[in-house]
């Protein structure tokens, strides 16, 4: 005959029961923190050669992004911007249709801001750019200010203008914040560097104020100067007469 089991010997196997459940219990959530604390995998930096290789038509602005090193300076700077960069790469295609000698009387310098006028210090989607007010600045800048460009957009079509060179962005190469990367058919000319001559600098021939004001007095105590001397002559002329004409009368 079986033995009845005593309420002690029940409370021992309840007992055995709980702390096997609390056992399970603990190795179930410290499985999930490990997996919660596990780290996934490291999304792979930006490369904006890449994407410019891969489009297989930008080799002119690989060359100048690299010699003026604007492109390593926008890849250390994705890591820390908060609203990304927008890239508007010109083809190969646009860097020959310039006029000869273009980019080799450029300097060094006057070449980074070109590079720097193609880099917009924000992402722009293209529904973005239909909300963007102008100007709209650019990572250049000069002896005026921020360089600039005027953004419109309508039907799904984004046009840029320099006040130099109109043109519009034809596709998207990359698109994902923080970077974005368009193509273009022209190459965009800041108007400091390339707009009419008299919008930035004084024309040939025109006087300086400061030589006109000068001559000014110094021509007004030129006359007064002559002016002194034909009296000093009249009064010397007169006063010689006078004194003939008293002598003569003592004479008579």
């Amino acid at each position: 005959m079986a033995s009845l089991q005593t309420p002690s010997s029940l409370l021992s196997l309840l007992l055995i029961q709980f702390l096997l459940l609390l056992i399970n219990q603990h190795h179930l959530t410290h499985a999930a923190t490990d997996a919660a604390a596990a780290p996934g995998p490291t999304p792979a930096p930006l490369n904006l050669t890449g994407i410019l290789v891969k489009g297989s038509q930008y080799s002119t602005f690989l060359r100048l992004l690299k010699e003026t090193q604007v492109g390593e300076q926008i890849i250390k700077e994705l890591d820390d911007t908060v609203e990304g960069f927008t890239i508007l790469a010109p083809t190969d295609n646009a860097f020959s249709n310039l006029k000869t000698g273009t980019l080799n009387k450029l300097s060094m310098q006057d070449q980074s801001g070109l590079v720097l006028y193609h880099v917009l210090p924000k992402y722009y989607s293209f529904v973005t750019f239909e909300t963007t007010s102008n100007p709209v600045r650019t990572q250049a800048s000069g002896n005026n200010g921020v360089y600039t460009v005027n953004v419109t957009s309508a039907r799904n079509q984004v046009n840029v203008s320099t006040g130099v060179v109109d043109t519009s962005i034809t596709n998207a190469l990359y698109s994902e914040f923080p970077l974005a990367v368009y193509s273009l058919d022209k190459v965009l000319l800041p108007y400091d560097l390339f707009g009419p001559k008299s919008a930035v600098s004084k024309p040939r021939g025109t006087p300086d104020n400061s030589t006109s004001t000068a001559a000014g007095p110094s021509s007004e105590a030129d006359s007064s100067s002559s002016s002194a001397v034909v009296f000093t002559a009249r009064n010397l002329v007169w006063g010689s007469l006078v004194g003939f004409a008293v002598l003569m009368g003592l004479v008579i």
